[in-house]
């Protein structure tokens, strides 16, 4: 800075020589041509005649000032090195002043940084707290004493009820999402708000619409940052059908994180870690492919949790696959009936055969003269759908052609214990919660069996999976607006969890 400001002088210095110069001989020559009419001394003006012919004083006094003018402006041009001086103490003044408010920039994204470190650190140490109480008193006390008409506390659903509300409430307190606003409509900041990808268009409008507490357009603030663009739109507009080609998706989030890591500091500080997608359609984690760190270091929030296809539990998060024909849910499983009315049915299931799981069940339960177990691959057109899963004990809930299935979620909501028939599928909010306190899991194999091993159910187990599933219920219903605990809140929550786990790094 010293070199520079000298360099400025230098020039400035040099500048005002050749200036002063020049209007002295300009001065010289004036005077050279005027010398028959004005002379000058240091001490006053005298007028001298020249010719015989007398000279009109407003011609004398008109040339004069003239002259007077270019004096004066010699002296302002040798008093100018002061100017350039001043100058050159503006220019240092003004660099000091920019240099002072990226210093003061740098110093709050610091700053922020170190607050977001202290804040998670404190959020990891009080949900440490509630989770390691070991005293069955001592967490009955912290979970009846718990002043929130929202929570409804049940030891049975919850893998520790004490810390996944304290978790619940420090996600509350402290988590703020950071939604890129690059991309244009459709495929980026809108999705299907209907039909079987409802939950991936509903996400990214309450989180684009709503979630005013999480949201943050501070992204120095922010814990994570969501890329807004939806596979499901994707498909439909960019994909070329029957060819399953799927670079043109690929190249879509290539482009996209290229972008938003070009444009921001944020992706490269951590190499995409503190990132997130969300996709329910199957071709989700192949659309993530795109970009090596999307798929192998940010979280992905995926209805298709498969392991077996690079699903990973430790940074991903399992995304429930809710089947909203209108956008909402059935009046029939709105509001169902407080009392226990009869279910004739053992079991029920009704879907199309594809997938490797499904043939099994249909080569063994389909068509079956059984009044206990009901298995349709198209269910006739004088039957209702949800009045059969109403009157079921169990809702059987076979994967496709990928591992999740919205019958899950239905049977929730109707309150029919479901049954899982899946491989490698990790199920949503399994963190939290206890999935078989209020479901059954068969493995493929007992697919042959399926009536003894739902037979051998005692009614008293049958009774508290049911009443479990009336507690759990709220955590899978899509509010609009959202409401606290459900489906989007734990959604965020899961992700939540995820940024807790994450490990810091110098950013």
């Amino acid at each position: 800075m010293k070199l520079a400001n000298s360099r400025t002088e230098s020039f400035h210095g040099y500048f005002v020589t050749c200036f002063v110069s020049i209007v002295v001989v300009l001065i010289m020559f004036s005077y050279y041509f005027s010398s028959s009419l004005v002379s000058f001394s240091s001490s006053k003006f005298e007028f001298l005649s020249s010719s015989p012919s007398p000279v009109a004083t407003s011609e004398l006094q008109r040339t004069v000032q003239i002259s007077d003018r270019q004096i004066q402006a010699v002296h302002l041009t040798a008093s100018s090195s002061d100017g350039a001086i001043t100058t050159v103490n503006r220019i240092r003044n003004s660099t000091t002043t920019v240099i002072k408010k990226l210093s003061t920039v740098v110093l709050r994204k610091k700053h922020d940084l170190i607050m977001i470190k202290h804040g998670l650190a404190r959020a990891r140490a009080s949900i440490h707290k509630a989770a390691s109480t070991r005293n069955i008193s001592v967490i009955s006390s912290i979970i009846n004493n718990i002043n929130d008409d929202d929570y409804v506390p049940n030891r049975a659903i919850y893998r520790n009820p004490g810390a996944f509300y304290q978790s619940y409430l420090e996600m509350e307190r402290r988590f703020k999402v950071y939604v890129y606003r690059e991309g244009e409509l459709p495929i980026t900041h809108y999705g299907p708000c209907k039909d079987i990808y409802t939950i991936e268009g509903r996400f990214i409008s309450e989180m684009e619409h709503g979630a005013k507490r999480f949201r943050t357009s501070d992204p120095h603030r922010a814990h994570v940052y969501f890329l807004p663009f939806s596979v499901v739109w994707m498909v439909k507009y960019l994909y070329k059908p029957l060819t399953y080609d799927l670079t043109p998706l690929k190249q879509f989030v290539a482009d996209y994180v290229r972008v938003v890591s070009t444009k921001y500091p944020f992706w490269n500080r951590t190499s995409g870690a503190d990132h997130f997608m969300l996709a329910c359609h199957d071709w989700g984690p192949h659309a993530s492919k795109g970009n090596p760190l999307l798929y192998n270091t940010s979280i992905r929030v995926l209805c298709n949790a498969n392991t077996s296809e690079g699903f990973n539990p430790q940074k991903d998060v399992s995304l429930p696959e809710i089947h909203l024909y209108g956008g909402n849910i059935s009046p029939k499983l709105l509001s169902l009936p407080p009392s226990h009315p009869p279910r004739p049915y053992l079991a029920f299931f009704a879907g199309g055969l594809h997938g490797p799981i499904r043939p099994i069940l249909f080569q063994h339960w389909k068509d079956r003269e059984d009044d206990m177990i009901k298995v349709y691959e198209y269910l006739p057109k004088d039957l209702d759908y949800y009045s059969f899963m109403l009157k079921s004990k169990f809702c059987l809930c076979p994967s496709g052609y990928e591992v999740a299935s919205p019958r899950i979620v239905e049977a929730i909501y109707a309150e029919c214990v479901p049954v899982i028939l899946s491989n490698h599928y990790v199920l949503p909010f399994s963190d939290v919660l206890r999935w078989e306190a209020f479901s059954i899991q068969v493995d493929v194999s007992e697919i042959p069996q399926l009536k003894e091993v739902l037979m051998a159910v005692t009614e008293e187990k049958y009774r508290i999976l049911k009443e479990n599933l009336r507690f759990v219920r709220r955590h899978f219903v899509l509010n609009q607006p959202a409401k606290r605990f459900d489906v989007f809140h734990m959604i965020l929550h899961s992700i939540w969890l995820r940024r807790l786990n994450m490990r810091e790094m110098d950013r």
